[in-house]
């Protein structure tokens, strides 16, 4: 059916065809050939019957050049019999013209059978072959000819050395065009415009520019031919600024430029993104005539399509008068580049109404936009009709079925095209790995990799998706294997790779390996910047990550959306809220807040940074508030305690038509138990799946098991673990030990422990916990044993530490640190608070200290702890009335709570405390928390 397709294609010649059949009869050939002398018919070629006439050679001649000029090689062949019928077919014109229509028409054994039949082959006959090989894309046939033609001592001419020199081009063979090169200049034919222009695409497709470019200077005559062979080498050697260049060139010459040439150069424009100048040839288009051109009208369809202007595309495309398939393919490939995904399917259709049938690069960018529109079934359909058509599924079209099947999440597809591939090519490979990553199957993207990459190779996109999957499954030992490739094969100076092997590293824990991919790379962009910078960040190291961004300022490179909401989320990590001002002001002077991910990152900023009230603004001036939005603000309102607050906003969440996440209702969960409003807590969290249609994960039951257990339903809390429907994880059972402690109740903390240190062993809470339980209920001697426990394991018990920023610089204290340059007033400055807070009826509360000391002796260890610490370097260091903000990574204990109470009084100053659960905000004596934490 293909082939019948294929030979349809010769409709035209089927009347000549029926019309030498009705001459050449069984009986007798009489043929009389008029080929008239009006210039207006010489291609008109008339035969009649006529008994009384006898052709002549003249006329057999002329009927058989026709045939080559229409490629009509069944008359040819009846016109060849019948010249060995009445013997003329060693006549040299004849033979020499049945060789040109043998070659023409690819029957080059008939063609090199008269050629080595003939006594004296002359040099016609030789260009005739040469020419035919050279035509139909076998240059090393040609080259082989024109080899044994030189050695039978048989000179080229003007007509055969172009032929001989495309083929050189074709293989670029630049050795072999040299020499040719040299029979060209010993023969003389080095001026003779046409040879000249050959030799300037040779060398020019060859990669020799310069050379090219020499001997298209020293071309005598330059015609339109000379300027568009160059053109078109540099186009397609991705020269386009030297082709525009030369192209203005052409026109102060005053040559006026062809449809060829602008075609070519609208090209140039295309693959320089310049639309400027496009518009200019555009204009030349017009001046000249050539808009009714079907190469040039594509090519202006095509380059408004890919630079961006996608309304002159269309208008372009309205206007062809009978628009082709690389018309239609041009304006479709525009839809989908600019996501006009709808658009695009459309105009499809539009196409297949209109007769033009379809072919790869079509069904290429149609399933493009199946992909962007998630429209698995649709793609299913244009599968299906690619397997029943003859379009052969090339690697483009099987890693659009991939990649729209993989988008989908329908990885079995997916896998069965890939392995369907009579031969896998790299494309398809990376399309498969990339779906594969994206779906989470990183084992089966591994393996694929590891199982194909010798056979089908790879290149820096297949280590792309191979890095993300290790980054998930948390394996550095892939990563530093496919580190290890990219040095072997130099892909590591490849920005994209040397991006995502610092995330892989910092996402696997290994930071200071993604810091040293970081400086060992001589790319210094904004790309590498923010890899680095988002590592920091994700790793909670916002000191480092702020310290690069400083770096980054020096070498002027402008941040982008991304990298501000990295940096933001580091400044909230360290609580760095004169940091995170600054950063908020780089994003208004650089017009970054109309990102939404930028916005939401400075609510989240501003609210664990302790500012709610900034926050609070930022949110409402967030441009599109979507879920994440809503879920900052709740969970900062939460978090500072404002609690009923949080609960009226995710009410105007619901009204405004926003449906809640497991991040959202986790939120409202924890507002909940920050305000201790039990009753409203078991109301959300039973409603969850039946009202949201959401599954309460471990985090909700470990917020709804603190909740009660804090309020002292204990019995109620451990019911609700045991209807669990998964294992309770450390989250959970941890909630069961702070509840423990809270109430005091030495079996349920135990068993808690227990559970705890089979969940993680590493962590030294646990036992520090369990001995502060033992410690409230005077169980000393169990508080000695867990310590030694503690000891012999060599479980260190996490330092309590706490963190200030001033004037753009964060200061670490630890308890008793004497480390700091202003320890001595620092200290003066505490004993100078505890008088003042004695006279305010402050008493140190002692009973959670584990301390086997004296009273004095707890009460000096208490004054020492790293938030009193902070604080007191905060009143010396910063301006009266200032809020002083503190992070902390442990709980804040009572005495630390009750001491900053009555310190915020005597001072008249608010203190904004951070701890591991919460936000306390101490003012004229009193916490936000209500005593409640």
């Amino acid at each position: 059916m293909y082939l019948r397709r294929l030979f349809s294609l010769h409709n035209p010649l089927q009347p000549q065809i029926q019309l030498y059949k009705s001459i050449f009869s069984a009986r007798r050939i009489q043929a009389l050939a008029i080929i008239t002398d009006n210039p207006q018919t010489t291609t008109t070629l008339n035969v009649t019957h006529d008994a009384e006439w006898t052709p002549t050679p003249i006329s057999y001649s002329k009927l058989l050049s026709q045939c080559c000029q229409t490629k009509s090689l069944n008359p040819g062949l009846q016109i060849h019999t019948h010249l060995i019928k009445i013997g003329l077919e060693n006549d040299p014109k004849h033979r020499n013209h049945l060789i040109n229509l043998y070659s023409k028409c690819r029957v080059f054994r008939s063609a090199r059978k008269l050629l080595d039949e003939s006594p004296e082959p002359d040099l016609v006959a030789w260009s005739a072959l040469i020419s035919g090989y050279t035509q139909n894309g076998l240059s090393q046939d040609a080259l082989l000819a024109f080899t044994e033609m030189h050695s039978l001592g048989i000179r080229c001419n003007e007509f055969t050395f172009p032929s001989v020199l495309k083929a050189c081009s074709m293989k670029k063979d630049i050795i072999g065009g040299k020499q040719i090169h040299g029979i060209v200049v010993v023969t003389g034919f080095e001026n003779d415009v046409f040879v000249a222009n050959a030799l300037v695409g040779l060398y020019a497709k060859c990669g020799d520019f310069l050379d090219s470019r020499k001997l298209f200077d020293q071309i005598p005559d330059r015609n339109i031919v000379s300027w568009n062979a160059l053109f078109s080498c540099y186009s397609n050697g991705h020269f386009f600024k030297e082709a525009i260049d030369l192209f203005q060139d052409m026109i102060i010459t005053g040559l006026i430029p062809d449809e060829y040439s602008l075609s070519t150069i609208i090209n140039a424009c295309t693959g320089l993104q310049d639309i400027t100048q496009g518009r200019k040839i555009h204009g030349y288009l017009i001046k000249h005539g050539y808009t009714s051109d079907p190469f040039s009208c594509n090519a202006l369809a095509d380059m408004y399509s890919k630079v961006g202007d996608f309304e002159d595309a269309k208008t372009v495309f309205d206007h062809i008068p009978n628009p082709d398939i690389v018309s239609w393919n041009a304006i479709i490939a525009g839809c989908v580049l600019h996501e006009y995904f709808n658009l695009g399917l459309e105009l499809f259709l539009k196409m297949k109404r209109s007769g033009i049938t379809p072919n790869m690069f079509t069904f290429s960018s149609v399933l493009k936009a199946c992909s962007g529109l998630g429209l698995q079934d649709l793609g299913k359909q244009f599968h299906s009709i690619l397997i029943k058509s003859e379009i052969e599924l090339d690697p483009y079209l099987c890693s659009g079925l991939i990649d729209i099947y993989s988008k989908c999440g329908e990885m079995d597809d997916a896998q069965r095209v890939y392995d369907m591939m009579p031969q896998k090519e790299l494309i398809a490979l990376n399309t498969l790995l990339s779906g594969h990553s994206q779906n989470g199957n990183d084992i089966e993207a591994l393996s694929i990799f590891s199982k194909d990459r010798d056979r089908i190779g790879f290149n820096e996109a297949t280590l792309l998706p191979i890095l993300n999957s290790s980054a998930s499954l948390q394996d550095v030992y892939v990563s530093e294997q496919i580190h290890g490739l990219s040095l072997k094969t130099g892909f590591q100076s490849d920005p994209f790779v040397i991006n995502s092997l610092i995330d892989s590293y910092s996402k696997c824990g290994y930071v200071e390996r993604a810091k040293m991919v970081f400086d060992e790379s001589d790319i210094a962009d904004l790309a590498t910047f923010t890899s680095m910078i988002s590592a920091y960040a994700q790793s909670g190291q916002g000191e480092e990550a702020i310290k690069l961004y400083l770096k980054m300022q020096d070498l002027e490179l402008k941040p982008d959306s991304y990298i501000c909401s990295s940096l933001l989320n580091a400044s909230a990590i360290l609580s760095a809220y004169e940091q995170g001002k600054q950063i908020h002001v780089h994003t208004l002077k650089s017009g970054l807040l109309s990102d939404v991910h930028t916005s939401n990152s400075l609510v989240n900023m501003y609210a664990r940074c302790g500012s709610i009230d900034d926050a609070s603004r930022a949110f409402f001036e967030v441009p599109e508030k979507g879920i994440v939005s809503w879920s900052a603000m709740i969970g900062g309102l939460a978090q500072h305690g404002y609690g009923k607050e949080a609960l009226s906003l995710f009410d105007k969440m619901l009204k405004d038509g926003i449906a809640p996440n497991n991040v959202t209702l986790a939120s409202v969960l924890s507002a909940c138990n920050h305000a201790g409003l039990v009753t409203q807590a078991k109301t959300y969290f039973e409603t969850m799946e039946g009202v949201f249609g959401i599954k309460p994960t471990q985090e909700h039951y470990a917020c709804m098991i603190d909740i009660l257990g804090r309020s002292g339903k204990l019995d109620e809390a451990m019911d609700l673990l045991s209807r669990m429907p998964f294992e309770a994880n450390a989250s959970v059972w941890g909630a069961v030990l702070g509840a423990a402690r809270t109430h005091k109740n030495v079996d349920l903390g135990q068993r808690a422990a227990r559970e705890l240190l089979v969940l993680e062993p590493e962590k030294s809470g646990t036992r520090s916990l369990l001995a502060n339980i033992y410690a409230s209920v005077g169980l000393w001697e169990e508080v000695a044993d867990t310590r030694r426990l503690m000891k012999d394991s060599k479980v260190k018990k996490e330092p309590g530490m706490s963190w200030i920023e001033v004037k753009d610089r964060v200061y670490t204290f630890i308890v008793g640190d004497r480390s700091h340059f202003m320890s001595e007033e620092i200290f003066k400055k505490l004993w100078e608070l505890m008088d003042l807070i004695r006279e305010e009826g402050y008493v140190p509360v002692l009973e959670n200290d584990l301390h086997n000391v004296t009273r004095s002796e707890k009460e000096v260890l208490l004054l020492y702890h790293s938030e009193k610490l902070a604080v007191a370097f905060g009143l010396i260091a910063t301006p009266p009335r200032a809020p002083i903000r503190v992070k902390k990574n442990l709980r804040v204990c009572i005495d630390c709570h009750t001491f900053l109470k009555f310190v915020s009084k005597v001072v008249t100053r608010e203190i904004i405390v951070r701890d591991i659960n919460r936000f306390h905000h101490f003012r004229d004596g009193n916490c936000s928390c209500g005593d409640y934490w």
